[in-house]
């Protein structure tokens, strides 16, 4: 029983040395999905004014699927980062 006791100690001041490293890398975790994010919702943009340009009747169809995808990845990336700040406290 003492032998348990001993490695849940090692495990325990194991897990409290990579505390900063886990910290660190969750906010890099953080600031890649923000840009990730950022770089997805502009291609959607571009891509949809795009398609208006070629096609201005469609203008409304593109606007409203344009404003659902961005709201998708807009969703992901809030969830992604509220596991990075999960991980970080």
């Amino acid at each position: 029983m003492s032998t348990l006791f001993v490695l849940l100690q090692e495990v325990v001041k194991a897990a409290t040395d990579l505390a900063p490293i886990a910290k660190m890398g969750a906010s890099i975790a953080a600031a890649l999905v923000t840009i990730g994010a950022a770089f997805g919702i502009g291609n959607i943009g571009r891509s949809a004014l795009e398609s208006m340009a070629r096609q201005p009747e469609a203008a409304g169809n593109i606007q409203m699927n344009m404003i659902i995808a961005a709201a998708l990845v807009e969703g992901v990336s809030f969830f992604a980062l509220v596991v990075c700040l999960l991980v970080a406290l």
